[in-house]
């Protein structure tokens, strides 16, 4: 059974730095590119980062660039999201999401081609 299971959320205050995991398991970790992506209250889905399958090559949303970095241990089977300067827009439930190919993630979500799988919440707020 695939499983993505991600942890690390929770309340910030503004300018402050969360890590959140995403251990996976299932499947051959190493031959997927892993996405973050998030949903904040009220809105749609927004692709955040991307990482290759072999932890090369990264990609970043402008709305996080320079802000949040992206990484993966092999060893481990689990991708990291390293957020730094947060801001209350970052408000929102971060999900990681694999896919075998560089896509956008957003649009192989809602046609189902990847899923979501549980969460977790991140709150930045004085």
């Amino acid at each position: 059974e695939v499983q993505l299971v991600v942890s690390g959320g929770g309340l910030v205050q503004p300018g402050g730095s969360l890590r959140l995991s995403c251990a996976a398991s299932g499947f051959a970790f190493g031959s997927y590119w892993m996405y973050w992506v998030r949903q904040a209250p009220g809105k749609g889905l927004e692709w955040v980062s991307t990482i290759n399958s072999g932890g090369s090559t990264t990609r970043y949303a402008d709305s996080v660039k320079g802000r949040f970095t992206t990484s993966r241990d092999g060893a481990k089977k689990t991708v990291y999201l390293q957020m730094s300067g947060l801001k209350p827009e970052d408000t929102a439930v971060y999900y990681c999401v694999r896919h075998p190919l560089y896509v956008d993630i957003v649009a192989a979500i809602t046609d189902g081609t990847s899923r979501l799988g549980q969460g977790t919440q991140v709150t930045v707020s004085s």
